[in-house]
């Protein structure tokens, strides 16, 4: 079997998967027609059609579906014994898929994922990040990084031991302006910056004390949704901002931010990767983990 079909084939499953051409490109790290080439030369090479296309949606035919019960454990076998040939390797290489928050990946980017890379140049790492959670083990990826309480049960975690919380910021020159929050609800007085989240719901500020828990659906002149963009309209004074700590660590140490209501927002639980227990791992993978078990320890 030559290596162009077993791509076909990881291809279809994918797109079977998926359920979606373009989705399954971007987990493929291809372009969609490139995808929609490959799939009808293999329909064209097997004289079937696989999928049923319309411009709203993809789905199997009946002889996709027979084809894809008997190629996935297939294809699972295949891709095990090439684990178990590459768990062999003297020297880690190859590719490590991870699945990340974008918050988390930041968090462990440079003391840990560019470590691992400057100790291991021959391995390349693929990171994914998104604001859902996704199945691991169903989307490809070798491992996930979340905060720990997300960890599914059946996976094998990995606290990183990183101290995470959420933080309320704002410029020095508007708090001289406008003042300072002392509780929660100080802030139906305030301008916010509001946040979006991936399933385009409005994100209500979190706040908890002496187990008293509290959400505040703040007011504001900007709604927004990446973490960068919070930082940035926080610096220029448009209101205040609601962020994790980490990404805003070297501005409240330079004074461009200000901190408010920490006392409001406790410490979070802990980040941790998290994979399937699996027989003979890649070399990649095993030097990945114990890079982060060393990364850990330094944080314990």
């Amino acid at each position: 079997m030559t290596r162009s079909v077993l791509a076909d084939l990881d291809a279809v499953l994918s797109v079977a998967r998926k359920g979606s051409f373009t989705a399954a490109a971007l987990e493929l790290g291809m372009s969609t027609t490139a995808l929609s080439n490959a799939i009808a030369k293999l329909e064209q090479r097997l004289g079937i059609r696989l999928f049923n296309r319309t411009t709203r949606s993809v789905s199997l035919t009946d002889a996709g579906k027979s084809f894809v019960e008997r190629v996935g454990p297939a294809m699972t076998d295949i891709h095990d014994a090439m684990h178990a040939a590459q768990s062999l390797q003297e020297t880690p290489a190859g590719t490590l898929r991870i699945n990340a928050f974008a918050s988390a990946a930041r968090e462990v980017m440079a003391p840990l994922i560019l470590t691992f890379l400057r100790r291991y140049p021959q391995v390349h790492v693929d990171l994914v990040t998104e604001g859902r959670l996704v199945d691991i083990v169903a989307a490809g990826f070798d491992m996930g990084l979340r905060p720990a309480d997300l960890v599914p049960s059946d996976m094998v975690p990995l606290s990183l031991g990183l101290y995470r919380s959420n933080a309320v910021v704002a410029s020095p020159d508007f708090l001289r302006m406008h003042g300072k929050p002392i509780v929660p609800s100080d802030l139906y007085r305030f301008r916010c910056i509001r946040a979006r989240l991936p399933n385009n719901a409005l994100f209500r500020w979190r706040f908890e004390k002496d187990g008293e828990a509290v959400q505040i659906d703040v007011q504001g002149a900007i709604t927004l949704d990446e973490q960068s963009l919070v930082r940035i309209a926080a610096q220029s004074g448009v209101g205040l901002g609601y962020i994790m700590e980490a990404d805003v660590r070297d501005d409240l140490a330079a004074g461009r931010l200000v901190r408010v209501l920490e006392d409001w927002t406790p410490a979070l639980p802990p980040l941790a990767l998290y994979y399937p227990g699996r027989k003979n791992p890649p070399a990649a993978f095993r030097a990945f983990i114990q890079v982060a078990r060393e990364f850990a320890e330094g944080n314990g």
